[in-house]
Parts: C-alpha cells; sequence; structure tokens
C-alpha cells in the first residue's frame, strides 16, 4: 500500500451476471495502485464465480455480510471498518469504471477532498441512454453539486484523511447522497470530472424497478429534508443546507410528476424528467 492507493469497495447481491464487468473495469484501470473489495451479500462464492471467468488477481479481497440480502450499506461498512487505504472509491456491482477513472480521481484529490464524475448512463446492454453531469471539470459547492449530478452518486471517489464516514443503515435508499452529506461536514467542496468517467447501468429488473420503489424513495428524500431542517448536519461550506434542500424538494416533485410523464413519454429516464425542473429553478434562482 502506498500514499495512493484506491480501495474500490464493490457490494454484490445477486450479481452475477455483471460482477466479471465491475471487477474487469477496475484490473483494466491504468492506475494501478488499488485494491478492490468484494463483499457478498448473498451467501454466494464471489471468488469462484470470477475464477470460473479467468478473473484472477491479489488485488481482490473477498469480504461477506453472512446474510442474504442485508443491505448494500452494511456490506460497505464491513469494507470500510477493515481498509486502511487513505482513498476509498465505490462502485456498484453492475456498474463500470471507464479505464482512467482512478488515475484523474487520484490526481484531483491531490487538491480536493471529493472527486465526483459524470456519468454514462447505460442501459443492461451496455448501450448508452444519456449522459448526466458532462461538460467540463469544475469544482462544485455542495450545495450546488446535486444540480450537477442530478442521477446516484455511487461514482465518488474521496480521501479519507480529510473527510469519512459511513454509510446509514436506517435509510433504505438514497444512501450515497446521505454519506455525501456526512462528507461534506469537513469537506467544503468536491472535484467534479465532467468528462464521464463512470458507466451507470440501468438493469432492468433491478430494485429501482420493484414495486413499491417510489414511496421507498420518497420516504428516504423526505427523510434527508426533515434532518435538513432539524439541522443534523453541520456543513462545512456555507449554502450546503438550503441547496439541498432545494433538490430535495425538486426531487419530491419530480418523483410525483414521473408516473404520469412515463405514460405520455414510455420510456422516459427519471433524469429526463428532473433535470427540467432543475434548471427551471435555477434559472429562477438566477433571474
Amino acid at each position: 500500500m502506498t500514499d495512493k492507493t484506491v480501495a474500490v469497495v464493490i457490494a454484490a447481491y445477486k450479481a452475477e451476471d455483471f460482477i466479471a464487468e465491475a471487477v474487469g473495469s477496475v484490473i483494466a484501470q491504468t492506475h494501478e495502485d488499488w485494491q478492490a473489495w468484494i463483499i457478498a451479500d448473498d451467501a454466494e462464492d464471489y471468488q469462484e464465480i470470477l475464477g470460473d471467468k479467468a478473473i484472477h488477481d491479489s488485488r481482490l479481497r473477498f469480504l461477506s455480510t453472512g446474510r442474504v440480502g442485508a443491505g448494500a450499506s452494511r456490506a460497505r461498512n464491513l469494507a470500510l471498518d477493515r481498509l486502511n487505504t487513505p482513498y476509498v472509491a465505490i462502485l456498484d456491482a453492475d456498474d463500470r469504471f471507464k479505464p482512467d477513472k482512478l488515475a484523474r480521481a487520484v490526481a484531483a484529490l491531490a487538491e480536493h477532498p471529493i472527486v465526483s464524475s459524470a456519468l454514462d448512463v447505460m442501459n443492461d446492454r451496455y448501450e448508452r441512454l444519456r449522459l448526466v453531469g458532462d461538460g467540463p471539470d469544475r469544482v462544485l459547492a455542495p450545495g450546488g453539486y446535486k444540480f450537477v449530478n442530478l442521477s446516484m452518486d455511487s461514482m465518488i471517489v474521496w480521501d479519507r484523511r480529510k473527510c469519512d464516514a459511513r454509510y446509514d443503515l436506517e435509510l433504505t435508499n438514497m444512501t450515497d447522497l446521505e454519506l455525501l452529506m456526512q462528507l461534506w461536514r469537513t469537506a467544503g467542496s468536491v472535484h467534479h470530472l465532467g468528462t464521464p468517467a463512470h458507466d451507470y447501468i440501468k438493469v432492468s429488473n433491478s430494485m429501482s424497478n420493484g414495486d413499491g420503489f417510489t414511496e421507498k424513495m420518497m420516504r428516504s428524500k423526505r427523510e434527508l429534508l426533515r434532518r435538513l431542517e432539524a439541522g443534523s448536519y453541520r456543513f462545512a461550506a456555507p449554502g450546503t443546507t438550503e441547496g439541498l434542500a432545494a433538490f430535495l424538494g425538486i426531487s419530491l416533485a419530480a418523483e410525483t410528476a414521473y408516473p404520469i410523464e412515463l405514460q405520455s413519454h414510455p420510456g422516459l429516464l427519471f433524469e429526463d424528467n428532473i433535470e427540467p425542473m432543475l434548471r427551471t429553478y435555477e434559472a429562477r434562482v438566477a433571474s
């Protein structure tokens, strides 16, 4: 291990169909100083599963929650409590890194506590659906972060010496954003990589397409909004509470509108639904 080692944390639940792509994308990194922590949350032997696909690497680490469906937060925390690397990256078991993601993130972490990335949003055949957060590299204030990274937040890399946190086991959803909210207690900015460095795969049979998912998302968003209003987080950067509260309010409205919009526009992505609402809010604030 060196002062540039990145621990990549991968929680795996029913991930047999995608885990080879995820781990393969880590092995293919141009930055070779990494460890990949794969945490089984379904009693599967992922070392054997990867081995059957001829994927072997001494930098792979394997853990298990010892349960089935304990949750990604619990699985990730299991690794976070054990690793001792300076940097941590999160990778969902059905997502992928672009080959230069860790190299670009480590370079930015020399001056910044957290690095995020634009997303290449794909279907489960790895066909592009759209980009999220693309544009120039830039430094984002936490209060404006979600107006750029309007989709998922499992693409961050952070310096544990400058900020650190664990996933909230009480939330059913939005745990990635809540982790960032903890990190922002001591980190006042995020360096955003505007050229997509992360493939976000929308899997057709993922939990986001299951019964009751929208209701769970809305409950979690309301809980985060309640915490913000109660002053549960003391952020390092001014305006963070206000920016996050504005985003969550818009996101709740987008959740309500989405089923209706989906009927009118079959195949509409949630990102396509919420982005115009965010831009309207920004324009109103600017004027």
